[in-house]
């Protein structure tokens, strides 16, 4: 498979990949994702690697910051995201900052209030006006520093109060177009059908794995 550029996508060729990720919910969802093609992941949390400052100003750009320091600090392949929820009524926020709007301790429940507090001062009180995406890069990167980027997104709309318990981060008040049911309550395999992080997935399995 060739890219927009026309060079070959690299193969991934291995059976251990890194998850560049301290998030026990994205390391879950990715280390399902990935569970079909036998692929043994561990985390960059279990390796004891430590967390890359997140400079870069895209999804992308983060996503390739954080798979090139696991890979070439672990000697392993590994595998990065960056997502976040981008809220159209707030010109894009939270967007690439969507973690550090949940503080140092991780409190989404935190996060969904600020976004909620955000859209009621901007005046967001109906659906039209309550617009938002998930947005999702993957970055594949081996330790010579060869990487490999794709980017995904869901659109949909914010409910309140949240609802569900299920997924992590902003899913419980994230409502998908044409569902009835929210990202927090799905079932994790209706949510991997659809979610930004599947669309981005799909790219990368399609252009750098067999099977």
């Amino acid at each position: 498979m060739t890219d927009a550029a026309g060079s070959a996508r690299r193969r991934f060729t291995g059976d251990r990949l890194v998850v560049a990720s301290h998030n026990p919910g994205k390391v879950r969802e990715l280390a399902d994702l990935l569970r079909p093609f036998a692929v043994d992941c561990v985390s960059a949390g279990d390796l004891g690697l430590p967390e890359p400052e997140e400079t870069g100003t895209t999804f992308i750009a983060n996503a390739e910051l954080k798979a090139l320091a696991a890979a070439t600090t672990a000697d392993l392949p590994a595998i990065a995201d960056d997502s976040g929820l981008e809220v159209a009524a707030l010109d894009g926020d939270p967007g690439i900052y969507s973690a550090r709007w949940a503080g140092p301790g991780k409190d989404f429940a935190f996060a969904m209030r600020r976004v909620e507090t955000a859209l009621q001062a901007a005046g967001a009180v109906t659906a039209d006006r309550r617009r938002a995406n998930f947005a999702c890069a993957l970055s594949l990167a081996w330790p010579d520093g060869h990487v490999e980027s794709f980017f995904g997104r869901v659109d949909g709309a914010l409910v309140w109060p949240p609802r569900g318990d299920r997924g992590f981060g902003y899913d419980p008040m994230f409502l998908p177009d044409g569902r009835d049911l929210t990202f927090g309550e799905m079932a994790a395999d209706d949510k991997h059908a659809i979610s930004h992080r599947a669309v981005a997935f799909r790219l990368l399995i399609d252009a750098c794995f067999d099977g």
